[in-house]
């Protein structure tokens, strides 16, 4: 380790509801200063060491900074191999942070469901980022890691075992049980208001290579998912996905980002099954109201006042460990010679999954994928980590990755 860098993995945040899931996540399996050298980071000392007393996590390093101080941050960066932060909504709390990574070539991972910040950190931090050998990788919880490596998975079996990957992949959530995080729907209001002030926000929010911005490639028109209907490939009727249009831009950005390993005219749709055309018809129902209600004012405070979760609620421990989700990533051929990767997760979606995957990935990116000969940039989980996280997640964070076999 660098004379210069104390920890392997900094948890900034981790007073709140999720960072504090991370700091046990991380307690519970790696310990303190074994394998793993990592810290507790926040603002106030006082509530680090509370929660840390709380968990019972021992002698956990606490750190501290003032997001709002440069300096402070500067200093903090450079103490740590990769910063994990759950401290959003992003595009309010998290560009300074980004940026100093990017200048001191400090690795970064975050929970971040914002497309139109994503773009705006590639926009002004990319070039930087990759000057100084800093990876900063973004969505590492259920948006998107399960879905980003799914597809992921999914084409190199298919080179593996068929020699070649599929032009059209279908991502469906077969199955999910768990919570709605408090975190995605902050960071989804916090993106509609900022897309009712600028335009710019709305382009993004809209293209599904809003995250892959390429002039010299072939751009083939997406999948409309906003209509439910009955998918022959998946056997089932299938319904809009609210995280679709986070989770379809990450996967353009790793083929990009990868060099079009899946070719440039690559076709990504995804979507959630339903058991009737009237289950997919009220959840497509249900989605466009719940989408338009946000887009307006009044309503939208009244949600955020009395139905929407805030970002420090989350469900209890019984609860993230009776949940879990089940996602299917069928791969399509014109001969009919489909091909299916499952995914499975053990915990409830938002919460118990995304801590342990999120833990896993700023370990990964510290101590598993050396940065040596690796280029940076603002990248993402598949381009990023690949093949070493999938193993990381199998081993330690409750997921399993499968090829279907067909009879």
């Amino acid at each position: 380790m660098d004379d210069t860098v104390t920890y392997d993995v900094i948890v900034w945040g981790a007073s709140g509801f999720t960072g504090r899931l991370v700091a046990e996540y991380l307690f519970q399996t790696y310990g303190v200063n074994r394998e793993l050298r990592w810290a507790m980071g926040g603002r106030s000392a006082d509530k680090l060491n509370a929660v840390a007393s709380e968990l019972g996590l021992g002698a956990v390093p606490v750190v501290t900074a003032d997001a709002k101080d440069r300096q402070s941050l500067d200093r903090l960066v450079r103490s740590a191999r990769v910063i994990c932060t759950t401290v959003g909504p992003y595009q309010k709390y998290g560009s300074a942070l980004v940026a100093a990574c990017a200048e001191a070539g400090t690795d970064y991972v975050d929970l971040s469901g914002e497309p139109a910040w994503m773009r705006r950190m590639i926009d002004q931090y990319g070039a930087a980022a990759a000057a100084s050998g800093a990876r900063i990788v973004h969505s590492c919880g259920f948006d998107s890691i399960p879905f980003d490596l799914g597809v992921y998975y999914l084409q190199r079996e298919a080179r593996n075992r068929r020699g070649a990957v599929f032009a059209h992949v279908k991502g469906r959530v077969k199955a999910a049980k768990g919570k709605a995080s408090g975190g995605t729907v902050a960071s989804m209001v916090t993106t509609i208001e900022a897309g009712n002030d600028d335009p710019s926000v709305r382009q993004v929010m809209v293209n599904p290579y809003g995250l892959a911005p390429d002039d010299q490639a072939t751009r083939p028109r997406q999948p409309n998912d906003q209509k439910p209907y009955f998918d022959e490939d998946a056997q089932s009727w299938v319904a809009p996905f609210v995280m679709a249009v986070i989770n379809s831009k990450t996967v353009h950005r790793s083929n990009m980002l990868m060099t079009y390993p899946y070719g440039e005219d690559f076709l990504y749709s995804e979507m959630m099954m339903a058991k009737s055309k009237g289950a997919a018809s009220k959840i497509a129902l249900a989605t466009g109201l719940f989408a338009g209600a946000l887009s307006v004012g009044p309503l939208r405070a009244l949600l955020k006042k009395f139905i929407l979760p805030s970002p420090g609620d989350g469900p209890t421990k019984t609860e993230r460990e009776a949940g879990f989700y089940v996602l299917h990533f069928i791969g399509i051929d014109p001969n009919g010679e489909n091909m299916t990767a499952n995914v499975k997760g053990d915990r409830d979606p938002g919460y118990g999954s995304t801590s342990k995957m999120l833990g896993e990935a700023a370990i990964c990116l510290a101590l598993h994928t050396p940065k040596e000969g690796v280029k940076g940039g603002i990248t993402t989980p598949a381009a990023a980590m690949g093949d070493a996280l999938i193993d990381r997640l199998e081993e330690r964070a409750g997921l399993s990755f499968s090829i279907l076999e067909t009879a």
